[in-house]
């Protein structure tokens, strides 16, 4: 019998349509998706016939089903990074991760520094997306691509800061720790603990609740996107600010050699002809696109991003943690508390290097005022005019003024969490 073309084409129409729903249902049934990236809406205790009927309308992807936060501390250098990074070291339940990203800096763009230029500053955004996802799924064998020498056998003595996580210097990553070494120093982890086991830090970060990583290396939350909006993940991202003047006071002193001129300038009441501002104004220019970006609220922010002034933290430590955490849905535990407390009442001398996180917290936030000459922070305040503004940050009018604690140089501002 000879068949038409319409039946032909009926014939063929009919045999695609059984494979698509083949397909369908077979992946459905094999990663019970969800419509949202909510993991209540997979919970593990739902009834598997009505996780299939929701799961089988909407596309199918991977979802976050272990419950895990992923945390993000976006924050430039000398912003009182490492402060905030050691709010959610100290935690038990969060594996911590100081700075991962220096290993895609150092691995493609070895001299990149702040004063580059944008373009080359964006260069690693995609490895380092691409690292962060790892990480946030306790992958931390793929950092071994960027750390040189590359690890034999999943062990290296290079991971950067390996010390500043707690994580990473206790049991199991660190079995020859004693009682006595459950509060080491960053260097004394190091020599104690040795090389530093990949898949035992893996096995640690699968054992934690959460996950948070603190990094300067990218420069706005819009850079994010791809993260904020990936279903696998919960990721919330913890945008720190501080004062432009405080910041550049900061960095004069810690990084003597690159900001040398700063330094002249400071000295002698003469600008250097040949005075790198970018250093400055980079800073600046990043505060203002980054902030402006969460200030307005996008749809893919919601419920994802958090600003923090370094000053109204330093001022109030834990009312101001409380609310992060509060934010995060994290319960604040006991060792935070009593890390604020031991850790924002010290001296000068309590700080054993630039990196250190024991300080007076209320001084450590004003200080700059006594460090930069009043022509340097009247120079920056024109150059980051708008991001003060957008941030709260008061300019000083005279010397007098500059030098005057009694006169607040910080507005009071509410900066809500976008939920």
């Amino acid at each position: 019998m000879q068949c038409s073309w319409k039946a032909v084409l009926l014939l063929a129409l009919a045999s695609i349509a059984i494979q698509y729903t083949a397909i369908r249902t077979f992946t459905a049934k094999s990663f019970h998706s969800c419509p949202i990236p909510n993991p209540v809406n997979c919970s593990l205790s739902q009834d598997t016939d009505a996780a299939d009927r929701l799961c089988d309308e909407n596309p199918t992807f991977t979802y976050n089903l272990s419950r895990k936060t992923h945390v993000l501390i976006l924050a430039t250098t000398r912003s009182g990074s490492s402060f905030v990074g050691q709010l959610f070291n100290q935690h038990f339940d969060v594996f911590y991760l100081f700075e991962p990203l220096y290993h895609v800096q150092y691995t493609l763009i070895p001299k990149l520094t702040q004063s580059k230029s944008t373009t080359d500053r964006r260069v690693m955004l995609g490895a380092s997306r691409d690292l962060l996802r790892s990480l946030y799924d306790c992958d931390l064998y793929f950092l071994e691509n960027y750390i040189k020498p590359q690890p034999v056998n999943h062990t290296t003595d290079r991971l950067f800061r390996r010390g500043a996580s707690k994580a990473l210097c206790s049991p199991p990553v660190c079995e020859s720790l004693g009682a006595v070494d459950l509060h080491l120093e960053e260097g004394d982890c190091v020599k104690k603990c040795g090389t530093l086991n990949l898949t035992l830090a893996t096995e640690s970060c699968r054992e934690h609740g959460h996950v948070a990583i603190k990094t300067v290396r990218v420069p706005e939350v819009s850079d994010l996107r791809a993260l904020v909006e990936d279903p696998r993940l919960n990721l919330k991202v913890i945008q720190l600010v501080r004062d432009p003047r405080g910041i550049l006071a900061s960095r004069s002193e810690t990084f003597r050699d690159t900001y040398r001129l700063w330094r002249i300038w400071d000295g002698t009441g003469r600008k250097p002809y040949n005075l790198d501002v970018t250093q400055l104004t980079t800073v600046c220019e990043d505060f203002w696109n980054s902030v402006s970006t969460g200030l307005n609220r996008p749809p893919w922010l919601k419920g994802k991003y958090m600003l923090v002034r370094y000053e109204d933290l330093a001022r109030n430590p834990m009312k101001k943690t409380e609310e992060i955490y509060d934010f995060l849905g994290i319960p604040m535990d006991s060792n935070v508390e009593r890390w604020i407390q031991n850790n924002t009442r010290g001296d000068r001398s309590s700080s054993k290097h630039k990196y250190g996180t024991v300080r007076n917290s209320a001084a450590t936030a004003e200080k700059w005022r006594f460090r930069l000459s009043y022509e340097i922070v009247a120079f920056t305040q024109h150059a980051c005019q708008q991001v003060l503004a957008q941030l709260g940050y008061k300019t000083a009018s005279s010397e007098e003024e500059l030098k005057n604690l009694s006169i607040s140089l910080v507005e009071e501002r509410d900066f809500l969490p976008f939920s």
